[in-house]
């Protein structure tokens, strides 16, 4: 068992869901248990299906949360098309990537590990530019009472902005993710002007 303790995030190991974790998850705690169960009776299924990808999180061999990404395309309403016909993008919807569910194990709760799993995203949104268009990380944010627990709060930290929406039980978000990509690009022409001829 891993105690209350703060965790070396240095020390997680991240793997795409497989049989061989199925034994896993049966285990899996989280204070929200449709994200419980999903993981439990959905997350399998759906990826043999080509739905979606569950990333699963290890910390000294036990589970510690789960990360489930599928395709997407962010349907800019009236003010987005606005801003990007500004910018010459003239589409209704822009590519990308959808985290359709973010849990972390209730022990671990605050120990960056959900950090940790919006950055892996991020990263894999940039690997993914190398090959074909992805622009956004889409999510809907399940409603929370809990301030500690909120989902939305969660995002928002990272920058996600919240799109205009008539659900109650949750609220779609998305964040641009061109300035990473930009910096990145940046990065690796920095780094090629630099090495030597």
């Amino acid at each position: 068992m891993v105690n209350e303790e703060n965790i070396d995030l240095l020390k997680i190991r991240i793997e795409r869901f497989a049989e061989l974790h199925l034994k896993h998850v049966i285990h899996f705690e989280s204070f929200d248990s449709d994200l419980t169960a999903f993981l439990q009776e959905d997350a399998w299924r759906n990826q043999k299906r080509n739905i979606s990808v569950t990333h699963l999180w290890f910390y000294k061999e036990q589970l510690v949360g789960y990360i489930t990404l599928l395709a997407d395309a962010l349907n800019l309403s009236a003010e987005l098309q606005q801003k990007f016909q500004k910018q010459g993008i003239k589409y209704k919807s822009l590519p990308a990537i959808k985290i359709a569910r973010l849990c972390v194990a209730s022990r671990f709760i605050r120990k960056g590990i959900g950090t940790h799993m919006i950055d892996f995203t991020i990263q894999l949104v940039l690997k993914l530019n190398e090959h074909i268009g992805c622009r956004f990380i889409t999510v809907d944010a399940k409603t929370s009472e809990d301030s500690k627990k909120d989902p939305v709060i969660f995002y928002k930290k990272f920058g996600f902005q919240v799109m205009k929406s008539n659900r109650t039980n949750s609220i779609p978000m998305y964040i641009d993710c061109e300035k990473f990509i930009v910096e990145l690009r940046q990065m690796s022409s920095n780094f090629s002007a630099n090495e030597p001829k």
